[in-house]
């Protein structure tokens, strides 16, 4: 036999089922059940925490609009500083808003609620959810779109009036006076988060700056859409005014998206420890095998065999039975994804997650940090067997053994 085939010859021989010592087998089998199932498990579960981060940031990336203009100063924001943004960034949409807080009273229930004033024809092209809630719907003067949560608890039905209570400072400007006026409703919108739809409502500029005596021309803020939100914010804020601030939606839900990267990282840790668990099992696994083959071992050494053929063996075999179960686990994982995405297995209360369906998305990131981290442990679970079988001594083991 050539010196080159032994560690494939020794792996070969190893792998068979060892009728005296089937501890040995029963051994490496739960390792490779226990390294398939921890790579299935981490794979669905990191699926899921980013399937229901994205969902989450798609819903308050149309809410929260990606960028936001607004005055830093009791300034408020011009049709000029409009017109100079649309002029220096054409291909960026955008929509001025007039917006304040209001109480919404019907019949004897009183609650509370932020209502923007907007133009609804640029409104629409950067709000995917107000746009189908649009949909044949031309809302005039004192018309009222308002979020489902908000329809379902005033009982409205089309055509019914909400009464708004603004407040405005008192000619004395000591206290603060309620200023109520009736809106008709016209439709609803349903967001999928209920923190929107239960306090959202959009009526035209006109009836917002009717009400709060905003001169012509002056608004708020503006909301922007961009594609490329993180990469336009520096772009706008290098060229807006002094009295203008620029604000992404990132920065308005900070610590919502810092929460749950928090525990995205800390699930794959957690997860990553069943795999670390089962890779125990390959190294008693092996170290048995060194232990039942020491004769075996020491003989081959007397014959010329080198450490690095042997420690290449052990490395091999442990590579071969934790590889297995990385090659199976992520087959079975994919497969669970697909399962679990394209069929309704698993259902979800839509008043809580927002969606009815179990969102999956396993970003590419995260499936080769996954396979990486697999073979790692896999990797140096096989090398410190491999290495106490070329400390064997082979003369106090021929003599004894």
């Amino acid at each position: 036999m050539a010196r080159k085939s032994i560690s494939g010859y020794l792996v070969r021989k190893y792998l068979r089922f060892d009728k005296a010592q089937p501890f040995i087998t029963v051994s490496a089998f739960l390792a490779f059940l226990g390294v398939c199932v921890g790579v299935m498990v981490l794979l669905v579960a990191m699926a899921i925490m980013n399937g229901f981060d994205k969902e989450f940031e798609r819903k308050l990336f149309t809410m929260n609009y990606p960028l936001s203009v607004y005055s830093a100063t009791f300034d408020k924001v011009k049709t000029k500083d409009l017109e100079y943004l649309k002029d220096t960034f054409p291909q960026l949409l955008f929509s001025p808003y007039i917006s304040s807080q209001v109480i919404t009273k019907r019949g004897s229930q009183l609650e509370g609620g932020l209502l923007f004033g907007v133009d609804f024809q640029q409104e629409k092209k950067i709000n995917s959810v107000l746009n189908k809630a649009l949909k044949g719907v031309n809302p005039k003067k004192y018309d009222l779109i308002v979020g489902k949560e908000i329809k379902d608890s005033n009982f409205l039905h089309l055509g019914d009036k909400l009464i708004l209570i603004f407040t405005e400072n008192d000619p004395s400007g000591f206290s603060l006076m309620p200023r109520m006026k009736r809106f008709t409703y016209k439709g609803d919108f349903e967001s999928g988060l209920i923190a929107y739809d239960k306090v959202y409502m959009y009526t035209t500029l006109e009836s917002i700056r009717a009400i709060l005596n905003y001169k012509k021309g002056t608004f708020d803020g503006i909301h922007i859409y961009s594609k490329h939100p993180f990469k336009d914010i520096e772009k706008i804020r290098k060229v807006l005014p002094k009295n203008l601030k620029i604000l992404g939606w990132w920065q308005m839900n900070g610590n919502f998206f810092s929460a749950l990267a928090l525990e995205k990282r800390s699930l794959f840790i957690v997860l990553m420890l069943i795999i670390l668990i089962a890779s125990l099992n390959i190294i008693s696994s092996l170290l048995m095998t060194v232990m039942s083959r020491r004769k075996e071992i020491a003989l081959l050494f007397s014959l010329g065999a080198t450490k690095q053929e042997i420690k290449k063996t052990f490395f091999y075999l442990g590579m071969i039975i934790g590889g297995g179960g990385i090659v199976i686990g992520t087959l079975l994982g994919l497969f669970s994804i697909y399962l679990l995405g394209n069929f309704d297995i698993v259902s979800l209360p839509a008043d809580v997650y927002g969606t009815s369906k179990l969102p999956l998305e396993l970003s590419t990131t995260d499936f080769f940090m996954i396979l990486l981290g697999s073979i790692g442990i896999v990797a140096f679970s096989s090398y410190y067997p491999s290495y106490k079988a070329t400390k064997i001594n082979v003369l106090d083991t021929l003599r004894n053994e």
